[in-house]
């Protein structure tokens, strides 16, 4: 038997499940895809769908995902999410709260060399990870090519999902 938060998104109205799933992820294409699924056993086959239709995605429709985060360091999203995904990405994100300030600078130095270069934001999963660590990984996939990166930041996104999954659920 589902767990109660499961039977509620399950049992929701289409448009009222899109705002849900939105939450967790920005592509409106997946969050139909989500909607066509249900209903959702349990939370393994949700999040195992999640997943499958994610990687059925066009290039468009990640990016479209991407767009709803905000920038590592940054408080705002390029297209506003709802705000409860607002403040989990804040949640994630509270490992540059206490950065230092020259560590914040290259952050924002090094997203726009990032967005210049591959054409969207750096996507990470930064839930655990420190500022340090962040930038770090952004440098590191400095180096990639575009077709990697897009790989790279469509798996971090993924993660997200899950995460976010989880905070839906309240599991």
């Amino acid at each position: 038997m589902p767990e109660p938060h499961l039977e509620r998104l399950n049992s929701l109205p289409a448009e009222d499940a899109r705002r849900e799933f939105l939450k967790c992820c920005g592509s409106t294409t997946w969050a139909e895809g989500m909607i066509e699924q249900r209903p959702f056993a349990n939370v393994e086959s949700l999040k195992r769908t999640s997943v499958e239709v994610w990687s059925a995605l066009e290039e468009k429709d990640w990016l479209e995902a991407f767009h709803s985060h905000p920038k590592i360091g940054e408080k705002k999203a390029l297209a506003p999410p709802a705000a409860e995904a607002q403040t989990w990405a804040e949640q994630e994100q509270s490992g540059t709260s206490d950065a230092a300030e020259e560590t914040i600078a290259e952050l924002a130095r090094l997203n726009r060399v990032y967005e210049e270069k591959f054409g969207f934001i750096f996507i990470v999963c930064a839930t655990g990870k420190t500022s340090v660590e962040m930038l770090a990984l952004l440098r590191g996939r400095l180096t990639n090519t575009p077709e990697q990166e897009l790989r790279n930041a469509a798996a971090e996104q993924a993660k997200i999902t899950d995460l976010r999954f989880n905070k839906l659920l309240n599991l």
